[in-house]
């Protein structure tokens, strides 16, 4: 059976008959999970052994584990700083900072693997511009030159660990006010004024980046008609065309209120689906999820699934190898030394 083109969730930390039955429909390629799904690792353990029994090829698990406000893992869990965090000891020193960025990718994906997850939508590569809360301390950085240094120090750690980067929110989240959890946030700037949001994109699609999740953004400069997530120029003529990427291609969350100008969430997957994208997430919308699994009149597509494929986690350590190495070790110093506050504050905004 080849994966879909849907990423939907489950109800709980284990799974019901109706999760079964809807992870079995062929156009189900992959599971997020959420804080509600976790009690424990040996749980989480159990729960994704589940999950890939129930379909071969294995169903895809992810989760958001970026550290700070956005860990759904905690108990059990090593306790992640932000990402603007790892930007601060950057500022006092590259080189710390880096092998801040690469440890802690390694950590975070290292325990992930342990428990059986596949891949966290990591790291998030939005410039902190000072304009968004929904991203704030999630940004490296506000210079394109240091987010995209560290970001691909973080996708080599979690590289090391066995699990594939994928970097967010393309094109770029961090010049928009609006939520886009609430509503469609829109970016007037013109195509020559973006170049420093993509910057961290080249930077990572030339040391291999795998996958890359596409923004609810409207950019009526290049697309007046679709925001990012849903546009055919941005997915297949920016993305695979200007920038030559070759990996996976996630969209945001289809269930959030900036894709609702997308339609119903059976027409919002087709548009994104034309416009390139692999896998769609739908999350937190049952009914929405039972419709698209319905209705979505696209087959599983070939290409698409070995782009998937590529996105599985590999080969994972034992709780006792990982904590008995010395990576381990060393990610604990780390962590101790960013729990101190940092000696050197960024200004937001800076570019």
């Amino acid at each position: 059976m080849t994966l879909g083109p849907l990423m939907i969730d489950v109800a709980g930390p284990a799974l019901t008959a109706e999760d079964r039955e809807l992870l079995r429909r062929p156009l189900v390629g992959g599971v997020i999970l959420f804080t509600r799904n976790y009690t424990d690792p040996a749980q989480l353990a159990a729960l994704t052994a589940e999950i890939h029994g129930l379909r071969s090829p294995p169903l895809i698990i992810a989760v958001d584990q970026e550290g700070g406000r956005v860990q759904r893992f905690r108990t059990g869990f090593a306790g992640l700083p932000p990402a603007r965090r790892i930007g601060q000891e950057f500022e006092l020193d590259p080189a710390a900072g880096t092998d801040c960025a690469r440890t802690l990718g390694w950590l975070m994906a290292a325990q992930l693997r342990c428990c059986g997850v596949d891949l966290s939508f990591a790291p998030v590569v939005d410039l902190d511009y000072g304009l968004n809360e929904a991203i704030g301390t999630r940004a490296f950085h506000g210079a394109a030159d240091t987010v995209g240094a560290l970001a691909v120090a973080y996708m080599q750690g979690m590289r090391e660990a066995g699990m594939a980067a994928t970097a967010k929110h393309f094109p770029g989240h961090g010049a928009v006010v609006a939520d886009s959890h609430l509503q469609l946030p829109v970016d007037r700037r013109e195509w020559a004024d973006l170049a420093a949001d993509l910057a961290p994109y080249r930077r990572l699609i030339a040391n291999g980046l795998p996958g890359i999740m596409v923004a609810h953004i409207l950019f009526p400069q290049l697309d007046a008609a679709a925001p990012a997530s849903l546009s055919r120029r941005w997915v297949h003529g920016v993305l695979r065309g200007d920038l030559h990427f070759q990996g996976a291609v996630f969209s945001d969350d289809l269930s959030m209120g900036a894709a609702a100008a997308g339609g119903d969430i059976v027409e919002r997957s087709r548009r994104a689906l034309d416009a390139g994208c692999d896998m769609l997430l739908i999350c937190n919308d049952r009914q929405g999820a039972a419709r698209a699994v319905e209705h979505l009149d696209r087959q599983p597509d070939a290409t698409a699934h070995l782009r998937l494929v590529r996105m599985r986690g590999r080969e994972a350590r034992t709780p006792e190898q990982l904590q008995a190495s010395m990576q381990w070790r060393h990610a604990q110093e780390v962590l101790a030394r960013l729990a101190a506050a940092p000696a050197l504050h960024l200004t937001e905004g800076r570019a």
